[in-house]
């Protein structure tokens, strides 16, 4: 094959055989541009503390302002459905809910490895410049796998596709070259809405726009300060993370397994004992965590989410393990603590 000899089929057939599972194609005429929507959003300060995305506002509105020299975005997913139902976590208020994305390996290492390959085979063998993206850049992922036809925006802001549900991990390849774009996904919400009515904080102020400020995902993972007193006790037992809107959706009856081991639960990460986690030190965390997205927002955070948990659990067993934590150094984990424990000494008496 010579160099230009390179086809679209070609690259999401490298992409397919590399692991993804999905891929989808974008060519540069097609790009969509969200800033219609996308500054509305942030002017209404509905991003609360994630303030790169100001920083980022007009790269993110198209890729163009990432790459001058794009001529066609892939889009490629990969399914991390869970074998057991996300919710079930709930009905256990004396253990934490972790995301089902981060109950094992963080997944932007897998996906950026394999790309890597992709890119690499591209620029080697066809003289391409290609750039990867997984959470890394100003991307908006889920515009471009909607319009690269491999699902569509739901009601809950996440990519819906009809062999996966809502649970697909994203990420981008550009390229110099232009090619055809794939047929764009249409939407097939229709009138439902179980994802909007079952967020417990009402994080959605219309279908297709969160206030992230309300978000748990937001709040246990984004948020550094001390929970709004309104919203820490719907947090209820999220440690990490969130998956009620995502697990509602109608979708994911035709979603299966996640074939990558990777993304299988760990036990420290499925229905982890309150109880065993708060007693994990600074070292004992990170160790724990090493591979996992949750060792990014730190042992500090880590505790106030277990500590929240707690209190919202009406276990007064829990007592003698958030005492200490009353006068701890970090103001966070201190209110955090005084919190929780004001709750169940209410139970108590």
């Amino acid at each position: 094959m010579k160099k230009h000899d390179v086809t679209k089929d070609d690259i999401k057939s490298f992409l397919i055989n590399s692991g993804f599972d999905v891929a989808g194609c974008v060519s540069v005429a097609d790009l969509p541009n969200i800033s219609k929507n996308f500054i509305p959003w942030l002017e209404a300060g509905f991003h609360g503390d994630l303030h790169w995305l100001i920083n980022n506002a007009e790269k993110r509105s198209t890729v163009t302002k990432i790459m001058a020299d794009v001529g066609s975005a892939f889009v490629v997913g990969l399914n991390y459905a869970p074998t057991h139902n996300p919710l079930s976590i709930l009905d256990k208020p004396n253990h934490g809910a972790i995301s089902v994305y981060a109950q094992n390996d963080d997944y932007h290492d897998i996906m950026k490895k394999r790309l890597k390959l992709v890119a690499h085979q591209l620029n080697t063998d066809f003289a391409m410049n290609v750039r990867i993206f997984v959470d890394t850049a100003p991307v908006h992922e889920k515009s471009l796998a909607q319009t690269a036809g491999m699902g569509w925006q739901g009601k809950h802001t996440n990519i819906v596709s009809r062999e996966y549900g809502s649970w697909l991990f994203l990420g981008v390849l550009l390229c110099d070259r232009i090619f055809e774009s794939d047929t764009p996904e249409i939407n097939h919400c229709g009138s439902c809405t179980k994802c909007l009515t079952a967020c417990p904080t009402d994080a959605f102020i219309n279908p297709y726009m969160m206030d992230a400020r309300k978000c748990i995902s937001y709040l246990t993972i984004e948020y550094k300060g001390v929970f709004p007193q309104d919203l820490a006790k719907k947090i209820g037992n999220y440690i990490y993370g969130c998956d009620i809107c995502l697990s509602v959706c109608p979708w994911n009856k035709f979603a299966q397994t996640a074939s990558e081991s990777a993304f299988h639960a760990r036990h420290i990460a499925n229905n982890p004992p309150l109880q065993d986690l708060i007693v994990l030190n600074d070292t004992e965390f990170r160790t724990l965590f090493a591979k996992s997205p949750i060792k990014r927002i730190g042992h500090h955070r880590f505790i106030r989410n277990i500590l929240n948990a707690m209190g919202n659990s009406g276990n007064t067993e829990f007592m003698p393990y958030i005492t200490p934590f009353l006068t701890d150094e970090n103001d966070v984990v201190r209110i955090t603590a005084g919190r929780a424990l004001e709750l169940l000494v209410q139970i108590h008496n």
